[in-house]
């Protein structure tokens, strides 16, 4: 009888797919090649901006320097806290080459979060941006082990002041900081330290915090890097690809699945400071990238845009979706929008971003019984199963804990022993979500456990209803959540945000649903929003729906 540990999912991968990965020790050492052996090609385009492979060694080698001269010690840690800006790339090498950890940090923090994640992870130096620390952040880092503070300016690199995304004006460097830039130029001499070792951290990257206190995930630079080499080379990426960061570097699908795959191919990272649709459709057809991943919330409002063209996602070998779920009636709108067929992914910060995802040139299966798009197999090196409450293999098709082991899965959590132990005992990564696999290796998620419905004695999942909601031609995003009702215990609510000239009453809506659901799953409210609340990765926040 066939197991998860026969991975029936080798029959979708190709020869070459098939083969395990050797991953370099680290993506600095990828980075060390790229600038070997093309030292002119654009690492980074930023606007009409350029930075070759030999200027980032240059500029990371300075800053690696400079903060050595300041007494930052490898095995430090260092929070970058940007949008994505070629500073970002400088500041990432910069504190490797100086033998220490990254903190990325979500620019949106403030208050209690930014202060838990740099007091947690012991902060020693934060590189953020100028506006930023004069508005708030140096207040914050008063009352943190930050020493150090470095400051950028998103109009560095480039010339075009494109104001549709760089709102802030120029403001001078903060006296009780250093320019990033400036200290990068200054030229002094990086340490002497050692290449970074396979299990040495590289970053910290803080959960979302959507169960509980943000925790600090180790990724160490052999997870980091056997992903990038894993992205590069599972979506045949040509030597040198643009790769655009439609994901902000500060969360790991944008940190891995376009930074680090970009440097493992020795491409060019285009990057366009945030998402906004009109910026990133020129930023397409300026840059002709070759590949790039986001989630289905971001692909919704490029789907939305009035000047989007098929032309502008002409370029492109493959797209990945992920982060989000990605809604099967999404998928065949976009394609018949705009060309390319979305492809899904599936991934957590615990395992250093994807550890599914579906092949270039396959599509995903859709489950004929729930509607549920597949969210891809599980790569040569990696073994995907699902578990009961008891730990044990469930049978294929059965829904269960989604469990994980292999390279990508962090050996735990940043001084969180107790933690570590819950959430991966022996090794495995117990992810909390709920999926299954068919007989062939197709990984399908259902849900959060957390946001199961308990609707009279009823299992609803809301992706389920969402999947259902996508399907209305006016719907452009659905949120499913339960509500406390006095006799079915919970309840189904929906929230819906509607496309450009779209119109629907909320009784059409759930008599839509009631029409294609079961009496107790179809939702008995709706409400219609303007946006849903997102998480600046483009996760729809069902928690701050819920009151």
């Amino acid at each position: 009888m066939t197991s998860y540990q026969d991975q029936p999912w080798l029959a979708t991968l190709n020869e070459k797919q098939r083969e395990p990965i050797t991953p370099r020790p680290s993506v600095l050492h990828a980075f060390r090649e790229a600038v070997r052996d093309a030292p002119d090609h654009p690492a980074i385009a930023y606007f009409d901006g350029r930075v070759t492979y030999r200027e980032l060694d240059e500029l990371s080698d300075g800053l690696a320097g400079h903060l050595a001269g300041r007494g930052f010690a490898p095995g430090d840690r260092l929070a970058i806290m940007l949008q994505n800006t070629p500073h970002f790339v400088i500041a990432l090498l910069g504190a490797w080459k100086a033998g220490a950890a990254v903190v990325p940090v979500n620019p949106m923090y403030k208050g209690g979060e930014l202060t838990h994640i740099l007091t947690d992870a012991e902060v020693t130096a934060l590189v953020c941006a100028r506006t930023g620390w004069e508005a708030y952040i140096r207040e914050t880092a008063a009352d943190t082990p930050v020493r150090i503070a470095l400051t950028a300016d998103p109009y560095d690199f480039q010339t075009r002041n494109d104001e549709r995304v760089l709102r802030d004006e120029r403001i001078p460097v903060p006296e009780d900081t250093d320019d990033l830039l400036v200290a990068a130029r200054a030229g002094a001499r990086p340490p002497a330290v050692h290449e970074p070792a396979p299990g040495d951290t590289a970053l910290i990257s803080y959960t979302s915090g959507t169960s509980g206190t943000p925790k600090g995930a180790i990724n160490t630079h052999v997870n980091v890097s056997y992903n990038a080499d894993r992205q590069h080379l599972l979506h045949e990426l040509p030597p040198g690809s643009a790769i655009f960061a439609l994901a902000p570097l500060f969360h790991i699908t944008g940190m891995v699945c376009e930074l680090g795959a970009s440097l493992a191919g020795a491409g060019t990272l285009a990057l366009a400071y945030r998402f906004e649709t009109g910026v990133v459709l020129d930023a397409f057809a300026e840059h002709r990238p070759a590949y790039t991943v986001g989630p289905s919330t971001a692909f919704m409002a490029l789907m939305a845009h009035p000047q989007a063209t098929r032309d502008h996602f002409s370029s492109f070998r493959i797209i990945s979706s992920g982060g989000a779920p990605l809604p099967p009636a999404l998928v065949d709108r976009f394609e018949s929008a705009l060309g390319p067929y979305l492809h899904n992914g599936y991934g957590l910060t615990e395992c250093t971003a994807p550890c599914a995802s579906v092949p270039p040139g396959v599509r995903a299966p859709v489950d004929p019984v729930s509607g549920t798009l597949a969210v891809g197999v599980p790569g040569a090196d990696t073994v995907v199963r699902i578990a009961g409450d008891d730990g044990k293999d469930l049978p294929f098709g059965e829904p269960g804990e989604i469990v994980v082991s292999g390279p990508m899965v962090v050996p735990g959590y940043w001084r969180r022993p107790d933690a570590t132990e819950a959430g991966m005992p022996g090794g495995e990564l117990r992810t909390g979500d709920i999926g299954f696999m068919d007989a062939d290796g197709w990984l399908y998620v259902v849900d959060r456990k957390k946001d199961m419905i308990n609707a009279s004695g009823f299992k609803v999942w809301p992706r389920e209803v969402e999947d259902v909601l996508y399907t209305h031609p006016a719907v452009r995003e659905a949120a499913v959540v339960g509500k406390p009702h006095p006799y079915r215990g919970e309840t189904v609510k929906a929230y819906v945000s509607l496309r450009p000239g779209a119109e629907v009453t909320p009784d059409e809506l759930a008599a839509y649903c009631a029409d294609r659901l079961a009496a107790y799953k179809y939702p008995r409210e709706v409400d219609i929003l303007p946006e849903l609340p997102k998480t600046t990765s483009g996760k729809i926040l069902r928690r701050e729906l819920r009151g």
